[in-house]
């Protein structure tokens, strides 16, 4: 057995580490893949040469570069530690799909596109944990045509709300409710606080829960910006404190609907 380390240095999130699995788990030699998000790096577990997974990762157009090849014992798996990991995750996703519907109906409610925009960066995550979660074990083209489900949908609802937004930006529309901005938001701050305490609960070296430490604290920083947005709508009277907010969290989630549509390629 060999243990083959790479550098991939486009690999910032748990889209990218979908990517490489759908890639190198059909493959017969390997048998474990190991991802640091943080460092970049993935350890690759495999039989005979590490040339056609070098080959096959240059395919996906991350940025990657062996860095060591030894022997190496294929090391032990820990199900009970894996099962409270998804338990979690299952969590995780509730609050984030539970949040999306809460965060959508009051910001159409309420006419705020900053809760609007939050609301489909819950949707982002809880697409993404899902298709860690529902597709385990599933063949590659089932995972393929999931994601491929999952990032068009992504994509629709954030070229509507950016339609909406330049809608508004053109002079259509009122000027959001502030406390409902405010109120919802905090909600929305305070899921995101108890999944980023489930999440530290675990193991968070481990690959997919370091991303979703990662989506979680990130979800953070966008629920206190709304909060901001809500702020300064009450102290400007107007509604651009809310359209520049959505505008830059609408841009996020196309983002993450582009990586997530790379996965279906």
């Amino acid at each position: 057995m060999n243990k083959s380390t790479f550098k991939v240095t486009a690999m910032d999130c748990s889209a990218e580490e979908q990517m490489i699995r759908m890639k190198l788990e059909p493959l017969s030699q390997v048998e474990r893949l190991d991802f640091d998000l943080p460092a970049r790096k993935l350890v690759v577990y495999h039989r005979n040469e590490a040339a056609r997974l070098a080959k096959s990762l240059g395919e996906l157009g991350l940025g990657e570069s062996l860095l060591s090849t030894e022997a190496a014992d294929l090391p032990l798996h820990n199900n009970e530690e894996d099962a409270q990991q998804k338990r979690i995750l299952w969590w995780v996703l509730g609050i984030n799909a539970a949040f999306f519907v809460v965060e959508m109906a009051f910001g159409l409610i309420s006419g705020s596109m900053g809760l609007v925009a939050d609301s489909l960066d819950m949707l982002a995550d809880a697409l993404v944990y899902a298709l860690s979660l529902l597709v385990v074990g599933a063949a590659v083209a089932r995972k393929k045509q999931i994601a491929g489900y999952s990032g068009y949908l992504q994509l629709g609802l954030a070229i509507m709300g950016f339609a909406e937004v330049i809608r508004r930006f053109l002079g259509y529309g009122e000027v959001p409710d502030f406390k409902v901005m405010i109120v919802v938001a905090a909600l929305a701050l305070i899921g995101n606080a108890v999944c980023l305490w489930l999440i530290q609960q675990t193991k968070r070296g481990e690959a997919h829960m370091e991303a979703s430490y990662i989506f979680t604290s990130n979800d953070i920083i966008i629920n206190f910006g709304v909060i901001l947005s809500g702020v300064l709508v009450y102290l400007t009277a107007t509604r651009w404190p809310d359209l520049i907010v959505g505008s830059i969290v609408f841009a996020i989630v196309l983002r993450g609907a582009f990586r997530i549509l790379k996965l279906s390629k």
